[in-house]
């Protein structure tokens, strides 16, 4: 498999769901350009809160929008109001009269996210630590979970401030790529250094997936 395929959504119908379900699709385009905006809008507000997943599921009437954190207080905040702000905010986005919800989940300390670890990474970074130490120490606790067989964490542009641009990635375990049973998660993120930007990307392999399984 070429490395510019994602793994999710190389596994989409296969043992991965999309992340966005429209039971109606006469409003594809608007539906589309508004779960975007959406999406931008639940991570700019609420992006410390650690987002591992955000999912939308809509008809005609209704929109229902399922976040899964590892910090859901700082999106509920104190006595809901975090999460009336934000459904306010997202309700001004929609076009059509339609009844909007919000559903938080807590990723629980046994659950890996690749999207969550790719976060805290490009945090430690923009707070100036050392790449290769930040890079071993997130590795090692993915490691430490007993559902994890493989991971693999790549850096991408001007690594500790070095003039010239590169790319680094440190590895531990298996990780089949080809193989479309295999349960990878994949996440991505960007750190705002003073002297650039750096690209994080966080490869998960967490067992593989068979039919009987997923059935269940």
């Amino acid at each position: 498999m070429a490395n510019k395929i994602r793994p999710d959504s190389f596994r989409l119908g296969i043992i991965k769901s999309w992340n966005s379900r429209w039971i109606n699709r006469k409003n594809l385009p608007s539906w589309l350009e508004e779960d975007e905006k959406m999406r931008e809008i639940i991570m700019s507000k609420i992006g410390l809160a650690g987002i591992a997943g955000i999912e939308i599921e809509r008809t005609s009437e209704k929109c229902k929008i399922f976040i899964k954190a590892s910090r859901p207080g700082l999106v509920i905040g104190r006595g809901g109001k975090g999460i009336e702000d934000l459904t306010k905010l997202l309700e001004k986005v929609i076009r059509q009269k339609t009844a909007l919800s919000l559903n938080v989940e807590e990723l629980r300390r046994t659950e890996v996210s690749a999207a969550v670890l790719a976060q805290s990474i490009a945090w430690d970074l923009e707070k100036r630590m050392r790449f290769r130490r930040t890079m071993k120490k997130y590795l090692d606790s993915i490691m430490q979970n007993r559902n994890v067989y493989g991971a693999k964490i790549k850096l991408a542009g001007r690594l500790d401030g070095n003039e010239i641009a590169r790319s680094e990635q440190l590895s531990r375990g298996k990780l089949p790529l080809s193989t479309l049973r295999a349960n990878i998660d994949y996440g991505t993120a960007t750190a705002f250094t003073t002297y650039g930007t750096i690209g994080i990307k966080v490869w998960v392999y967490k067992g593989d997936i068979f039919e009987k399984e997923k059935e269940k």
